[in-house]
């Protein structure tokens, strides 16, 4: 080993050896851990001190970019896949499984009652958006709370435009009814770009990659004893069902949101016909074993 291979080893070992006397055992682990890997980055691929100073910053840049409408951090995880690997290393099984959150959920969604629209505009095909949620043992999860949040049919969230969108504009924050059921008046979502106004759009560009996700709903859906749940439904035969810029699609999210043009049914769901439907099952998984250590 050579006397720079060493000096390295020891820059690490120091690292490391500064957090052991960190008092909550996970936080040393995962520091510790964060180190040795960063570490072994730079030895594999030795940055120069110009590129260093690039990645510094960038990740600036990345911080000046969040607002308390637009999350820049969670993009730039997203785009790398560690948001969906972190979902996908806390996934237990057994329920509907879960995706990312996403840079455009905000704190506290306005309350709607089942049957309520979180179409403000009142444009766009008209759809229905019904669900049932249930625990993974079968049992329908009355009170269970479902906030759901969505783009227009013009691909832009209500943060995205506040001239044009009033909002809360396809927002809801929805309680399930005695059997476990809920719907929504709404519109078919669009595929859209996400913003690559800021350096998470100069990562897209620098790469060949293309910004765009398609067509979906998040729901975050929590129930008393259950584990939270955050996930999307995907329209399917959309386009970029196949190449998601943040890795996000699973084949069980994808749903039809199929045609009907019944105009009985059409009164019952008061839309007008044709209008489209999307009916989707939720299981979320009972509280027992620890979550994230």
């Amino acid at each position: 080993m050579s006397g720079t291979d060493e000096a390295m080893k020891a820059i690490t070992t120091a690292a490391v050896d500064s957090f052991r006397d960190t008092p909550d055992p996970r936080l040393r682990e995962l520091l510790q851990g964060l180190v040795r890997h960063l570490h072994g980055y730079v030895r594999e691929l030795r940055p120069t001190m110009r590129e260093w100073e690039y990645a510094v910053d960038y990740l600036t840049a990345v911080g000046q970019k969040c607002d308390p409408t637009r999350q820049e951090f969670i993009l730039l995880s997203d785009v790398l896949g560690v948001s969906m690997l972190v979902e996908t290393v806390n996934e237990q099984g057994g329920g509907t499984e879960s995706t990312v959150l996403g840079p455009f959920h905000v704190v506290e969604s306005p309350k709607r009652e089942s049957g309520d629209t979180i179409d403000l505009l009142g444009t766009g095909r008209p759809c229905v958006v019904s669900l049932r949620v249930r625990s993974t043992d079968g049992r329908p999860l009355p009170g269970a709370s479902v906030d759901v949040w969505q783009c227009t049919e013009d691909g832009f969230y209500d943060v995205q435009q506040p001239d044009v969108q009033p909002p809360g504009n396809g927002r809801g924050l929805f309680r399930t009814d005695d059997e476990g059921r809920l719907w929504f008046r709404t519109v078919v979502p669009s595929h859209y770009p996400i913003p690559t106004d800021g350096p998470v759009g100069v990562l897209l560009d620098a790469t060949g990659r293309h910004p765009y996700r398609p067509a979906h709903i998040h729901f975050i859906v929590e129930a008393d004893g259950h584990r939270p749940l955050t996930t999307h439904v995907f329209v399917a035969d959309g386009p970029y069902l196949d190449s998601d810029a943040v890795f996000a699609v699973k084949d069980s999210l994808v749903v039809e949101f199929a045609q009907v043009d019944d105009q009985e049914k059409a009164r019952a769901y008061q839309v007008a016909a044709p209008f489209r439907i999307a009916e989707y099952d939720i299981g979320v998984e009972p509280e027992g074993r620890e979550d994230a250590r």
